[in-house]
């Protein structure tokens, strides 16, 4: 069985459309989405139809979350507010009815068969939250504490902190995917994850895929995206 990992796109449909090709070359058996759709991005609801036509396994990411409902004061800096508002409303602007009640309908967490003696517990941030942030860096105690909480699972994914890594831990696996749409580790190539498996046997990495960024950019200006510097700071590198 051969999976792909993908996570935290935020309304970039072409680097979506860049990782499902090369998803497509690798000849994936499965798709599953680890959140974060649609916002901070100049094409959420392409994005949300590309996702939808895969009728992949998807879970909810804060973004996610963001779109139905707004964003709360203290869930982002004081001085990022007001503009994080402002996008939240033309992304949800720009979808249906029915594209909000998706993403309101979204589990939290699911769990994977990667094998039938290997199993993979998925979520956005933390099982019990869409918005802890745990780094790469961390002690193996707070990994543990915070992500390792499925005790049946053999590998645990996540997204949200847009920082790829793979780690091991006590005999398992933990890995962040990076992001399809918005990489914050200096390389402006759309991420994701690759997870294989027979019998007992499995191999997880790291994927990265190059796209033309500039076509993003130039996107953001024609639909009139009300932060497009945010995008330049992230993938004009």
């Amino acid at each position: 069985m051969k999976i792909a990992f993908i996570s935290d796109i935020h309304g970039n449909a072409t680097a979506v459309e860049a990782v499902l090709k090369d998803i497509q070359s690798k000849n994936a058996d499965q798709i599953v989405v680890l959140g974060d759709l649609c916002y901070r991005g100049p094409e959420p609801e392409r994005s949300l139809e590309l996702i939808q036509s895969l009728n992949p396994t998807v879970v909810k990411g804060n973004a996610d979350e963001w779109v139905v409902r707004g964003i709360r004061e203290g869930e982002v800096p004081d001085q990022a507010l007001d503009m994080m508002r402002t996008e939240q409303k033309w992304t949800a602007d720009r979808l249906s009815n029915e594209d909000i009640d998706y993403l309101k309908g979204l589990p939290a967490e699911a769990t994977i068969d990667l094998t039938a003696q290997i199993k993979i517990h998925v979520f956005h941030a933390t099982p019990n939250s869409l918005f802890d942030i745990v780094k790469p860096t961390e002690a193996d105690e707070i990994v543990e504490s915070k992500l390792m909480k499925e005790a049946s699972a053999d590998i645990y994914l996540y997204g949200h902190i847009h920082l790829p890594y793979v780690r091991y831990i006590n005999g398992k696996t933990v890995a962040n995917l990076g992001s399809v749409g918005l990489p914050f580790d200096g390389m402006n190539h759309a991420s994701y994850l690759m997870a294989e498996g027979e019998g007992e046997h499995f191999k997880v990495g790291i994927q990265r895929v190059k796209y033309d960024t500039s076509q993003v950019i130039r996107k953001a200006e024609e639909v009139a995206y009300p932060n497009p510097d945010f995008l330049k700071q992230v993938l004009a590198k």
